[in-house]
């Protein structure tokens, strides 16, 4: 996995610095995406557009939206933060019981979208999901705040409760159960790996001629495993 002190500036590009995000948007707009300018892996470019979002001070870059469907295709949709990317896959963590957690469960298909729409841009991912190992969610559940901690033990995410008061209930119950000692992770709280078959990038452009690229995977053979193939989309 890529780590967040790996990011690097999009090479030979660097818009970002000294300019208001109005004028930026208005660069990104004109240049668009030129053919061969993108890199041929999908996550080393989802990379460099991630930290140009950041340098140019969007609120929560990471932030993305996930729609999961139940097994009879209802779809549901939500932000959640990405936690990592790299080798395939990004990452998020949550509450297993929770809608998306048991939607995943019935059907892992998955399409994700990060919404960087004051850069006139956006990344699509399109895959399925399964869940990280238990030493992945271990760890980073013991990297979280403690109060972060204290609430995956005390939220019943999803579900009905009475009022406000109920939940600090519960939160003041498991403060005291653990009081002193470290909370470990509960067993119904880890992370999921959104293995990725398609990754889009999408760059708004004058007249609605946005420039749209699709990165493919081809199917695994004994000669490719999981090579990208990337394509230009009409807008």
């Amino acid at each position: 996995m890529i780590d967040a002190d790996d990011l690097a500036p999009e090479p030979g590009r660097d818009l970002t610095r000294g300019m208001d995000l109005a004028a930026l948007r208005a660069d990104l707009m004109a240049h668009g995406i030129e053919d061969g300018e993108l890199d041929p892996d999908p996550f080393v470019q989802f990379v460099a557009w991630l930290e140009q979002a950041r340098q140019a001070g969007v609120h929560e870059p990471e932030a993305m939206v996930i729609a999961t469907a139940t097994a009879a295709a209802q779809p549901s949709a939500r932000h959640v933060l990405v936690r990592d990317w790299g080798d395939g896959a990004f990452v998020f963590f949550t509450n297993y019981d929770s809608q998306k957690g048991l939607e995943l469960g019935q059907n892992p298909a998955i399409a994700v979208c990060f919404p960087w729409n004051i850069l006139g841009r956006q990344v699509r991912v399109a895959g399925r999901a399964e869940r990280t190992s238990a030493a992945v969610s271990d760890a980073y559940f013991a990297s979280r705040h403690r109060g972060s901690q204290v609430g995956a033990w005390a939220s019943a995410q999803s579900t009905v409760i009475t009022d406000r008061a109920e939940l600090e209930a519960r939160v003041a119950q498991v403060e005291v159960r653990f009081d002193g000692v470290d909370v470990p992770r509960p067993p119904h709280w880890g992370g999921f790996r959104i293995v990725a078959d398609e990754i889009e990038f999408w760059q708004g452009r004058p007249s609605r001629l946005h420039d749209r690229f699709r990165y493919r995977r081809q199917a695994r053979t004994d000669e490719a495993d999981g090579v990208w193939v990337l394509e230009r989309l009409s807008p």
